[in-house]
C-alpha cells in the first residue's frame, strides 16, 4: 500500500514556546527582581554615604593642619582650600552647587571655637529621601562620629 503524503499528520520540526512556559519565565524574573532591586538600592545609598565619610575625614585632616599652622580652628571651609562654604559634593566626591540635581551632601562647620569644631554632612536631593537610616553624619575635633538617624551601621 503506497503511502500518501497528504495523510501524514506527523508534526516533527515544529518549535516554539507555549504561553505557560513564557509566563513561568516572566514569574521567575519578577521574583528575582523583587529581591535584587532593593539590594542594589541599598548598595547605591551606601556608596553615596561613603562620599560623605571621605569628605568629612578630609575636612577633619585639613582642620588639624590649619590648627597646627594657626593655633586655632577655622569656621570657614574656604580657609581649608574648599571652593565654597558650605561645601557641596556630588556622588563622585566632586565639588558642585546645592541646586545641582547630582548633589548628594552639603558639608558645613559648626560649634567652632579656638579649640573645638564639628563638621556635618547633610544629605541632599535623592539621598535625603533614601538614606533615612543614617540622616546627617558628623565628626568633631575629638574624632567623635555621629549621625541623626536611628541606624547604628552608618560609619
Amino acid at each position: 500500500m503506497p503511502m500518501n503524503s497528504t495523510h501524514t499528520t506527523n508534526r516533527r520540526g515544529q518549535f516554539g514556546v507555549t504561553l505557560i512556559e513564557l509566563m513561568v519565565v516572566v514569574a521567575i524574573i519578577a521574583i528575582i527582581s523583587a529581591f535584587a532591586y532593593p539590594s542594589y538600592q541599598r548598595y547605591v545609598i551606601k556608596a553615596k554615604r561613603t562620599v560623605a565619610h571621605n569628605t568629612l575625614l578630609q575636612i577633619a585632616d585639613r582642620q588639624q593642619q590649619f590648627f597646627m599652622d594657626n593655633k586655632r580652628y577655622t569656621a570657614d571651609l574656604t580657609d581649608l582650600g574648599f571652593p565654597a562654604d558650605p561645601h557641596v559634593v556630588d556622588d563622585d566626591g566632586n565639588s558642585t552647587v546645592a541646586g545641582d540635581a547630582q548633589a548628594v551632601y552639603s558639608l558645613s562647620l559648626s560649634n567652632v571655637t579656638a579649640t573645638t569644631w564639628t563638621v556635618t554632612a547633610a544629605p541632599l536631593n535623592g539621598q535625603l529621601s533614601r538614606d533615612t537610616y543614617c540622616g546627617s553624619l558628623s565628626v568633631t575635633h575629638a574624632g567623635t562620629k555621629g549621625k541623626t538617624g536611628a541606624s547604628d551601621n552608618c560609619w
